[in-house]
């Protein structure tokens, strides 16, 4: 037995008897934590209590979205903003023929 991440402990079960002991494996999956499965003594699966699954499955936003997600804009903004009017220089001479 192993220590995880948060302090509880972690069972290692060799596949064999995880198949024989299925019911202990969710129950503990889901009383203790995640239950890791080996085959040849490497880490080949995880069975892990169906909220912490969910949990991993949050949908993730996107750029777009987290942009929108944003407070918006108060009624004044514009008047909060101001620009300054200077359009830049004059480069009409590059244009004449």
């Amino acid at each position: 037995m192993t220590t995880a991440h948060d302090g509880e402990p972690v069972q290692h079960w060799q596949v064999q008897e995880a198949k024989q002991r299925f019911s202990e494996v969710l129950r503990r999956a889901h009383d203790e934590g995640p239950q890791i499965i080996t085959r040849h003594g490497e880490e080949v699966a995880v069975v892990i209590d169906m909220s912490e699954y969910r949990h991993t499955q949050v949908r993730k936003m996107s750029f777009h979205d987290y942009l929108l997600s944003g407070p918006s804009f108060p009624d004044d903004f514009d008047d909060l903003i101001k620009r300054d009017e200077d359009y830049g220089r004059d480069v009409s001479f590059l244009f004449e023929e």
